[in-house]
């Protein structure tokens, strides 16, 4: 029930979508439900929404980064989202497909959730 809940509440935000591709769309979505379901079955319910609400958090902010990154003269301002953010994902260099670039940052977020994981 409490992963039916998380999953809910990550396909109400559209704040994590908006303004982005289908694909790059579905990409995070499908990312914050497995991080819902993951989280549901593994913590305490208050734990887990409060991991979820981070993730929402951390995928508005990727997405906003996409956005910015695919157009040249906002890079400057995609930067320093994500340092404002500090968020310390590897940057691009140049011009990225913005499914491709999305699938990195959450494939970086992924490793790094596992080292410390296993660093526990």
């Amino acid at each position: 029930m409490l992963s039916t809940q998380m999953v809910r509440h990550v396909l109400r935000d559209e704040a994590v979508t908006r303004g982005l591709g289908d694909i790059e769309a579905r990409m995070i979505v499908e990312w914050l439900a497995e991080k819902a379901e993951q989280l549901a079955e593994s913590k305490p319910e208050t734990e887990a929404w409060d991991e979820l609400l981070r993730a929402c958090r951390r995928a508005r902010i990727i997405s906003r980064f996409v956005q910015l990154w695919g157009v040249a003269a906002s890079r400057g301002s995609a930067v320093q989202l994500v340092t404002a953010e500090r968020m310390n994902w590897p940057l691009p260099v140049g011009d990225m497909d913005p499914g491709l670039l999305t699938e990195q940052i959450l494939a970086w977020f992924d490793r790094r959730d596992e080292l410390a994981m296993t660093a526990c």
